[in-house]
């Protein structure tokens, strides 16, 4: 029988890291429909390399900071278990790249891409597993200190304020350091538009990554004897509240419709095993009207060129979901309790905080030395044409 429980472990956290793996595809989808077409093909080649690079980062240094746990041993030793911490490794990989791949999104179209996967590798490797170790792996007695003062440890379930606002944070930074796309504002104060270049491949970005979020959230039990339908409803009930809270504040726009299980799905990742389902809606009908509100703020009034609007997706909805799970997964709002409000609030101003000072550090420090933003002419040209030497469409190259 415990054959059959590890080797079943072993499945289930396999096939979480397969549907998760997938999101990344929908991560490249969601921003190939959102940028020009002459910048699609840059799109999909770095979200593929920055996973890779990932890979690398999180297995030689990264996995090992945040769970003290090294691969450079015999084959025979990690095949203990069937194999269990080699699959969790997997899995917890899908969650640190998608750091990289949220960020990817606020700063397409003037990124110089090599920079981009270094900083790629700092940050999978360095910044998101300090964070991360704290959160989930009791790193320097910060949950210890919460559970001791305010009476619960800090409530990541799936990662609203680890992952997502980790990344949105992150984002914002580099985004501001990169500064707008050339022409996005005029000196006059006009707001010149870039709009998406096909919405199609944008919706269908948005429904990969709806699809596989539900790996991300339900197989974050990592067992299968821990396995709960109550956080699977949770996650269907904040998409479907996000969704409709988007339609109507976004009125009708397709991609503030398609934007918004994403904000909803994000802001449910800390409490989708401890909220009631009612709260799970209400979790995600918030995060969809903030995502709305913020990222029209964040571009006409703030005039910050966040092309996906990762800082408000990610950023502020991830916050959202980390503060919520504080007020939504108490017993007196049908939760399940065992959480703090101060608690999580607490761990998601860390989360910010780390990411903030990492993101400064990894972006300031390549912009100082190499530079992050593409030439004038190369901006103008597209990155397709520029990094790739190749277009999306064989009509644009003969144009040429």
């Amino acid at each position: 029988m415990q054959a059959l429980k590890s080797g079943s472990d072993v499945l289930f956290v396999l096939l979480g890291a397969i549907l998760v793996l997938a999101m990344h595809s929908g991560f490249a989808f969601l921003e190939l429909g959102t940028v020009r077409s002459k910048n699609q093909v840059n799109a999909l080649v770095k979200i593929l390399a920055d996973f890779c690079v990932s890979t690398v980062a999180y297995f030689v240094v990264g996995y090992g900071i945040a769970y003290g746990v090294s691969f450079f041993t015999g084959a025979e030793h990690l095949a203990q278990s069937n194999g269990y911490e080699l699959v969790k490794f997997f899995f917890l990989l899908t969650f640190a790249a998608a750091v990289p791949a949220i960020v990817s999104g606020g700063i397409a179209e003037r990124a110089r891409f090599y920079p981009q996967l270094a900083a790629t590798g700092a940050l999978v490797a360095l910044v998101y597993p300090f964070f991360e170790g704290i959160a989930w792996n009791h790193h320097f007695g910060v949950q210890a200190w919460l559970q001791a003062h305010f009476g619960a440890e800090f409530h990541d379930f799936a990662g609203s304020v680890v992952v997502h606002a980790v990344g949105g944070w992150i984002g914002l930074v580099a985004v501001l350091l990169l500064g707008a796309r050339r022409g996005r504002y005029t000196k006059e104060g006009r707001i010149a538009a870039h709009p998406p270049s096909s919405i199609p491949f944008l919706a269908l970005g948005a429904w990969i990554l709806s699809v596989g979020w539900f790996g991300f959230n339900v197989m974050s039990a990592q067992a299968i004897d821990k396995i709960s339908g109550l956080v699977a409803v949770n996650s269907l009930m904040a998409m479907a509240g996000g969704t409709l809270a988007a339609l109507v504040a976004g009125r009708n726009d397709p991609g503030f419709v398609h934007n918004g299980p994403l904000a909803g799905l994000v802001a449910i990742c800390a409490g989708s095993d401890v909220v009631h389902p009612a709260g799970a809606f209400a979790i995600g009908a918030v995060a969809g009207g903030l995502f709305v509100y913020m990222f029209t703020v964040t571009q006409n009034r703030w005039k910050i060129d966040d092309v996906l609007g990762v800082w408000p997706l990610h950023g502020l909805c991830g916050a959202w979901g980390g503060i919520a799970c504080g007020i939504f997964g108490a017993k007196m709002l049908g939760g399940l309790g065992g959480v703090s409000f101060v608690s999580q609030l607490a761990g998601t101003l860390l989360g910010i905080a780390v990411a903030l000072g990492g993101g400064f550090l990894v972006y300031g420090t390549l912009k100082a030395a190499v530079g992050l933003r593409l030439s004038e002419e190369e901006e103008f040209n597209g990155a397709d044409l520029s990094i790739h030497r190749i277009s999306a469409s064989a009509e644009v190259v003969e144009r040429r």
